[in-house]
């Protein structure tokens, strides 16, 4: 990170923690610039009004300058089977006795929004569906990352398959531990964003977000929701767990 001195900006110790925990939440650990920091130059960090306002406004001009960038044609890093990370990193809001038990005799995959076929969707219908693999990195905002094969219906062919409305700006997730979050419709479209069914081969554990996750590696790992009970499509940003308490919401790697 800059040095807030060489912006001009002198901190208290009670400050400095106060813009850390700022910046940690809109997921400006790496990307607060100098410029920002100028720009936050006589704000008393302990009114977090005026500080929360310039913060979000970058971080809505960060979601922009992204998705300008962001190319549905360009895939992400793939990896060999001998680079699969083992064994694969839990992580969640929670810790991992706290894990969901979803039973599969009962779920069901609810369906709303911009769509011409609402009815709810089950395993058999879901494994029905033509099936994709791949080996790509998850990456974590708190600063690890793991190597792990998913396997799953690309959410393109789903989302064909219920008559969404490609046109829609957003594709939003519930989830089973009362997680929730969303992409873009470009994202949802990406060739390698996939509903994924299987880790490394097999049933997807639990703690891996059984039945059913989404599997998108152009996106930071905390947009990757588990546990999938509902998917909408809507033109009205549905946000997210982590979003809607300041993360960046595009988060493209």
């Amino acid at each position: 990170m800059n040095n807030p001195k060489k912006s001009g900006l002198i901190l208290e110790p009670a400050q400095k923690k106060e813009l850390y925990r700022l910046q940690r939440r809109l997921l400006l650990r790496s990307g607060l610039t100098l410029g920002a920091l100028t720009m936050l130059t006589g704000c008393n960090m302990q009114d977090g009004d005026d500080v929360d306002k310039v913060l979000w406004a970058m971080s809505r001009w960060n979601d922009r300058v992204q998705a300008w960038l962001f190319s549905d044609r360009r895939p992400a890093q793939t990896y060999r089977p001998d680079q699969i990370t083992t064994p694969f990193r839990f992580n969640a809001f929670y810790p991992e006795d706290n894990v969901p038990e979803v039973d599969i005799a009962t779920w069901q995959l609810d369906v709303s929004g911009l769509v011409t076929d609402k009815r709810p969707w089950t395993m058999q219908k879901l494994r029905a569906l033509p099936q994709q693999s791949q080996i790509t990195r998850l990456i974590c905002i708190e600063g690890w990352s793991a190597i792990g094969q998913w396997s799953g219906v690309p959410l393109r062919t789903f989302l064909q398959h219920v008559g969404a409305d490609m046109r829609a700006g957003f594709v939003g997730f519930r989830c089973a531990d009362r997680y929730y979050s969303s992409i873009d419709m470009a994202t949802a479209l990406h060739p390698q964003t996939t509903l994924a069914l299987d880790f490394v081969g097999k049933e997807l554990p639990d703690e891996f977000g059984y039945p059913l996750r989404l599997r998108v590696p152009t996106k930071l790992g905390f947009k990757n929701a588990k546990h999938i009970v509902a998917i909408s499509v809507s033109n009205t940003n549905p946000g997210g767990y982590w979003e809607d308490q300041g993360y960046n919401w595009f988060s493209g790697i």
